[in-house]
Order: C-alpha cells, then structure tokens, then sequence
C-alpha cells in the first residue's frame, strides 16, 4: 500500500480524477473543492493546496485521496479505513514541512481510522465538531406543505441580501469561509445561487454546485429567522433539486447536521436518502 503526496493541483487531476468521478456522492467534497481551484485558483481558499493519492499496490488503480485547502483540515475521499490511517503515519512523518495537520473531515469510517493512527502517532487528542449525515434524492416529491410563492435564480441585484444571509450562515453553523461576497459572486454568475420568494420579496436561499461526473449538491439552505416555520427551506430544496435535474445532474446531494432530527425528517419527506454518516474532527494537544 501507497501514498503519493503532491502539490499539483492537474498531476491530482490526472492520477485521482477518474476514482473520484466513479464514486461522485461519497467523494462530492473532493469534486466540488478541485474544481474550484481549478477555476478561481489555488489560493481560493487560503493557502496553496495538498493532494494525495493511494493504491493498494504499486502500479494498481487509485483507491483512494484527499485534499487540504490550508488552513482548512485535510478532506478524505471514500476509501478503506487501512488507507485513511496510512495517511496518517505518513502525514505525521512528513511534518510541517508538508502541511500542517489540525483535524480531519470525510466519511466516518476512513475518518475514525485516520483519526486513531493520528492520535497514536502525535500525542494529540480528538473531539467531533461535525456529524452530519450525506443524503443522495432518490424520486424527488413535492413539499408535503408546500408554501406560498416561487423559485428563482439570485440575480446581481441581491448581492447585498445573499451576502449578509451567508454570514448569518456561517455563523450559526460556526464555519469560516474565506471571501463570502467572492463565493456570492462566484455562485451567482455560474447560475448556483437560488432563492425562495413570497409576495416578490426573497425569504429563503440555497446554493448549489456545478453539475460535475452527473452530481450536484446543494447548500447552503438558509432561512432568516423572522421567515422560519413556514416551509420555505423545503420549497427552495425541492425547487433547486428540480432545478438541477433538469440541468442534467443524476445525482443530486446535501448534507444534514445529525444534531438537527427536523431538517433530516424534511429533506427524507422530499425524497432524500442517507447514503452514509461523515465526520470532521479536531485535533488538540493534550
């Protein structure tokens, strides 16, 4: 078993790009970040970027990745939890010269077991900050209260609006991210940010990835709190989980926080299904 460690965003590309492709909702995270960098550039997120891919022998097929956008933790791909702590020890051996190590996210499986070896190796602890479970929809159905009014594409002209509600986001989510009016613009230009209107005035917002190997997913969902309880977080999802069928996506993807039962009872009500529990977890001196 093998570790190839890289700073090639295209050498990335070329060895881990089809494994990605074969397994697009699993390695969802990994598709979206890559492209990303590709089209706003490497330092997009912060710091230049690390890639790293895996085979089970040498010369056999990639079995495995991740991705670490600095200061962001490392990303795993789908891959078998004896990979994920292979990556660990060798991480740990390669130092800060590499990168520097805080936490990990990715499916929970490969995250426990890159976890363990991470801790063994560096003294370090552990605690979960994310436990959110991937849904894949499956045949997507109307809200069964649907609200009053439409869906619609963000336009220039909200870019005041979508700015200020993904702060508000990020914040009850406790998550960074580098740029949000860039990410607004960005979403907005590429036909990815959608809103629910009422009576011509916005009241929900959703965003979307770019359709990439067949998939897309959705987030963030956000309600103001003065418009919640009325189904528009629903009615937005089921409009852009439309909106992305009809533009080609087969696989259509969002995450939902464990700790929240009534947003995974809602998307499950649309036509959503778990396809696996995924993890981030901190690491800490002890």
């Amino acid at each position: 078993m093998t570790w190839t460690f890289s700073t090639s965003l295209d050498e990335f590309r070329d060895r881990a790009g089809a494994f990605l492709a074969a397994r697009p909702a699993e390695n969802t995270v990994l598709l979206t970040i890559a492209h990303r960098l590709a089209e706003s550039g490497l330092t997009v997120f912060g710091e230049p970027p690390v890639f790293g891919w895996w085979r089970a022998e040498q010369g056999g097929p990639v079995a495995g990745a991740f991705l670490q956008t600095p200061p962001f933790a490392p990303r795993l791909s789908f891959m078998p939890p004896a990979a994920a702590a292979e990556l660990a020890t060798g991480l740990a051996a390669a130092g800060a010269g590499f990168t520097t190590v805080t936490g990990v996210g990715g499916g929970a499986e490969a995250v426990r077991a890159f976890a363990a070896a991470w801790t063994a190796a560096t003294g370090t602890e552990q605690s979960v900050r994310v436990d959110e479970r991937l849904y894949r929809l499956g045949e997507l159905t109307d809200p069964p209260r649907p609200p009053a009014g439409r869906h619609r594409l963000a336009e220039p002209a909200d870019r005041e609006l979508a700015i200020r509600w993904y702060q508000e986001f990020l914040a009850e989510v406790e998550v960074e991210l580098p740029d949000v009016p860039r990410a607004v613009d960005e979403r907005t230009a590429n036909g990815c940010l959608h809103l629910w209107e009422d009576d011509g005035r916005p009241v929900a917002l959703a965003g979307s990835s770019p359709v990439l190997a067949g998939m897309s997913r959705i987030g963030p969902v956000y309600t103001p709190a003065e418009s919640r309880g009325h189904g528009y977080g629903t009615a937005v999802t089921a409009a852009v989980s439309a909106h992305l069928l009809a533009h080609g996506a087969t696989e259509v993807l969002l995450y939902t926080d464990l700790a929240n039962p009534t947003s995974n009872s809602i998307y499950q009500q649309i036509g959503y299904l778990p396809v696996e529990d995924s993890l981030i977890v901190d690491f800490r001196p002890r």
